[in-house]
């Protein structure tokens, strides 16, 4: 019954005439994608965003997950993968501005204090 209406119902021994096959005609790429998400439904891209919050590397993860094209097995999984490389790249440019203020501060103090002496 594979490639068959919507409107049919399968009389194989299996399913005894319970379910009914799912898919488009025109489209059949669109029933590959019936199936749930893994990780509880919402898919690794959106996990991974929630995820680093609490630890960051996961966005970086995420990031080469993107960068490596892995929502062409399921598109479903683009939008997560592409917010956490946004993430990853946002706080990568947090963390080496941070960096770089806190070695002025630094380095100012040190300049001071020799200074001072």
């Amino acid at each position: 019954m594979r490639g068959g209406r919507s409107d049919e119902i399968c009389h194989c021994q299996v399913c005894l005439g319970k379910y009914t096959l799912l898919g488009d005609e025109e489209n059949p790429r669109l029933s590959m994608f019936d199936r749930r998400l893994p990780c509880f439904g919402c898919g690794i891209g959106w996990s991974c965003f929630l995820l680093g919050f609490l630890c960051p590397i996961i966005w970086y993860v995420a990031a080469l997950l993107y960068c490596c094209k892995y929502y062409n097995k399921d598109p479903r999984e683009r939008p997560g993968l592409a917010a956490s490389a946004v993430l990853a790249v946002i706080f990568t440019a947090a963390t080496i501005i941070t960096l770089s203020v806190l070695l002025i501060c630094c380095v100012n103090k040190r300049f001071l204090n020799s200074c001072a002496s």
